[in-house]
């Protein structure tokens, strides 16, 4: 379960500052985009995302180019990052998250494990990289990987 006090948190945060947020999401499909929304004041800072479940749209949508998804593969820290560093040109934010990853049940050919993620927070300063590797159901993956990404957003605040 997502905790929507860090969802709050991050609002806050980020509207203090006078900051704006967006998404790209794969594997979380809106999920974090739909915990920001749910937080009176989310439109002072979440300008808002796009969903590229499928890879062509990572390329037609998020401008993620074929070479890197072919050469490292769709849930690759590459792909992640490149999500995460067009989003936010696409989206006109301060700042963009990413999150691309395998919920299974079939390993990716010749890459991703099962349970594998990999996100990004991209900033006009440069980006920061997370990979994870689950042992969770399909819904339990989603959640953990949004409520690590609020998380991590809060940690940028609090440094």
């Amino acid at each position: 379960m997502i905790n929507r006090d860090k969802a709050e948190k991050v609002i806050k945060a980020f509207a203090q500052e006078k900051l704006t947020l967006g998404s790209v999401e794969s594997l979380t499909g809106g999920l974090f985009a739909s915990t920001l929304c749910s937080i009176p004041g989310a439109s002072q800072v979440f300008r808002g995302g796009l969903v590229t479940y499928a890879a062509d749209l990572k390329t037609k949508l998020d401008n993620v180019p074929e070479r890197i998804i072919r050469e490292y593969g769709v849930v690759s820290k590459e792909v992640a990052d490149s999500m995460a560093i067009n989003g936010r040109k696409t989206l006109n934010t301060d700042v963009c998250v990413s999150f691309t990853g395998n919920a299974g049940p079939t390993k990716e050919e010749g890459f991703a494990p099962v349970g594998r993620v990999n996100m990004c927070i991209a900033t006009k300063y440069g980006i920061i990289e997370m990979q994870q590797d689950f042992d969770l159901s399909r819904n339990e993956m989603r959640e953990a990987c949004v409520d690590m990404m609020l998380d991590r957003l809060i940690a940028i605040f609090e440094d």
